[in-house]
């Protein structure tokens, strides 16, 4: 249910985002955290309950996909920047790349080759507060929120690459056997 529910926010968050209302922005950002923390929890009570199904395990990362990449859409038609294009098409980019690269490896029986590990963990919560602190925009008393979820952005572009080198390499001796 925390999945679907995580898939049902983005439509809001779009919305949100889009209207011309200045508190929008705030709620936005205060629903993709939501929605992120969601995606932690939902894992947690998961293994916790041990209720975990191959539908949830299907649908959560996609959900995940899903709110970045809109999210990331939405930033990047707010601040159409090159640079900005560029850090929204390496971690849109990476997450298909690796989402393909799972699917495959789940064909042959070898998805355990690219399970999650800490720099992907490291790298969604960077994405996660970067994509946050970005939407929320407005500065908070002095602090520059959204100067600072772009430089966070900076570092979750690293660490995608970085990721997702780690699972190409994890991944290569079945991709050189099966070419």
């Amino acid at each position: 249910m925390l999945t679907i529910g995580r898939v049902a926010v983005i439509p809001v968050v779009l919305g949100l985002f889009y209207i011309d209302w200045p508190p929008a922005r705030h709620c936005a950002a205060l629903l993709f955290i939501a929605a992120s923390i969601t995606d932690w929890l939902d894992g947690w009570l998961a293994r916790r309950l041990n209720q975990t199904s191959a539908f949830g395990a299907f649908l959560d990362p996609v959900a995940d996909k899903l709110l970045v990449a809109v999210a990331l859409v939405m930033l990047l038609r707010d601040d159409p920047r090159g640079i900005m294009a560029v850090l929204a098409a390496v971690i849109i980019g990476r997450e298909i790349t690796i989402s393909a690269l799972r699917e495959w490896l789940a064909e042959l029986g070898q998805r355990g080759r690219v399970a999650v590990g800490y720099v992907g963990k490291l790298k969604t919560a960077f994405q996660m507060t970067a994509i946050s602190l970005m939407l929320w925009q407005t500065p908070v008393w002095t602090i520059p929120v959204y100067d600072f979820g772009y430089f966070l952005l900076f570092a979750a572009a690293a660490l995608t690459l970085w990721s997702m080198v780690s699972y190409l390499r994890a991944a290569w001796p079945v991709m050189r056997d099966n070419s």
